[in-house]
């Protein structure tokens, strides 16, 4: 399924520490900062989501060129961004957590920005979606004539799930389902109770559908044909942030899908206790977004969040030619030693000549695909060198694990790992089963 995403892009950053004391300074608490962990926001968590859930996805939105832009680019790998010219540094919201309750928030950049551009490609995106979900942060693209046009004709062919904000623009009627939050609904509406509130936003904006949530309440659904409640499920959490990007999120595939208006929300709401309750944004660090175009996760960025968070980074290598039981056991004993597991991978040209040209029985593109499958591996690079020294300088691993058939001292890696910390170890040779014994017996059986 195609989706696209429309709207304001942010970087947000948690900042998480322990405070065991307060400043000499003035009556505020001394955090001692443990990790720093960024990802894209606004309409770049929406993509977010939508992409780890298999999606594929389109942002369109407006990037400035500034260092934050790049990070917020970094975050969004496995998304393909369609992006105008923001005129505007790219915003930053800091949510500063001691002892894991929330403190204080940072706010950069976030202040009135000037009418960012929509080009030709902007616009071609839409009109190829099957789905679109608009995450109007209120920064001007969603009140652009142009993309506004676009999103309404598109509309017509594609469900349009709407996420309203209050310095933002007016949905466009032609929108399927409007999704504001209970305070923004009473602002806009005047009216204090949800039902109210729903029925009043559906008239005054023309759409199909408002599901004005509510928290913990669930949700209330305004329809031609009434309002009902659809009531959530209770969970305990200090922090909502993302719940309603997952509720539009889910909402959209759902209708995209062919549910009514009734059953997408229901989803939504399930979706969003179901995300809360498993950690919300917590859960989304780099290892879990960034992916590369293929699908697969961008080692780099697995090590780095590994490694951001205090984890230990663990990496092996090899061809990885016809994978047995033996290479199973060794990759889950790694991974057992850290906290996530990168295999580097020879290349079919690196396998060639090392092994000869007979070799690899298996390519390089159902080596990876087979490896990426198993539980235990977090993530795979692929080297075209002969040895592993170049993709281990890129990972940086705290430990490089090989069979038992080698010992630490004799690998050269160790060496590499030494300039940074890092230590080779081996673990222990699984008789009997070897790449080399299943090629000679698939011979004789051919």
């Amino acid at each position: 399924m195609n989706i696209v995403v429309v709207g304001d892009v942010l970087l947000d950053e948690d900042v998480d520490g322990a405070s065991t004391r307060m400043s000499p300074d003035a009556p505020v608490p001394v955090i001692d900062v443990a990790s720093r962990t960024q990802r894209a926001g606004g309409a770049g968590l929406v993509a977010t989501l939508l992409a780890r859930d298999g999606h594929d996805v389109a942002l369109v939105t407006a990037l400035s060129d500034d260092p934050s832009a790049d990070r917020v680019r970094a975050c969004l790998a496995g998304v393909r961004i369609v992006a105008g010219a923001s005129h505007a540094p790219t915003p930053m919201k800091s949510r500063i957590r001691a002892n894991g309750h929330p403190i204080a928030r940072l706010d950069d950049g976030c202040g009135p920005a000037p009418e960012p551009e929509v080009t030709d490609e902007m616009l071609t995106a839409i009109a190829e979606a099957d789905a679109i979900v608009v995450a109007d942060y209120g920064r001007g693209l969603a009140a652009r004539a142009p993309l506004r046009s676009a999103l309404a004709r598109r509309a017509a062919h594609a469900p349009l799930v709407w996420d309203p904000h209050p310095r933002g623009a007016q949905p466009v009627a032609q929108a399927r389902l409007v999704t504001p939050n209970l305070a923004e609904a009473t602002s806009a509406s005047g009216e204090g109770d949800p039902e109210d509130a729903a029925r009043r936003l559906r008239d005054l904006w023309g759409c199909a559908a408002v599901a004005v949530t509510a928290g913990e309440q669930g949700a209330v659904l305004a329809t031609g044909d009434g309002a009902i409640r659809l009531p959530a499920l209770p969970v305990a959490t200090s922090d909502p942030c993302g719940a309603g990007d997952r509720f539009a999120a889910t909402a959209a595939v759902a209708l995209a899908r062919g549910d009514d208006e009734r059953t997408a929300v229901r989803a939504a709401v399930d979706a969003a206790g179901a995300f809360l309750a498993a950690g919300g944004v917590s859960t989304l660090d780099a290892a879990a977004l960034s992916r590369l175009p293929d699908g697969r996760r961008d080692a780099r960025a697995v090590a780095e969040a590994v490694r951001s968070r205090g984890g230990t980074v663990v990496a092996t290598g090899g061809c990885f030619d016809l994978v047995h039981a033996g290479h199973v056991r060794t990759l889950e004993a790694a991974r057992a030693l850290g906290d996530c597991l990168i295999v580097c991978l020879n290349s079919d040209a690196s396998v060639r000549r090392l092994k000869g040209p007979q070799r690899p029985i298996i390519g390089e593109s159902d080596r990876v695909e087979l490896l990426s499958a198993l539980a235990c591996v977090d993530a795979v690079v692929v080297f075209d060198e002969d040895g592993p020294e170049r993709a281990i300088e890129g990972i940086r691993p705290d430990l490089w694990v090989k069979g038992g058939d080698y010992s630490a001292e004799s690998l050269p890696e160790a060496r590499i790992l030494e300039r940074w910390g890092g230590r080779a170890l081996t673990l222990p040779y699984h008789l009997g089963r070897s790449t080399t014994a299943l090629a000679s017996a698939l011979a004789k059986v051919g």
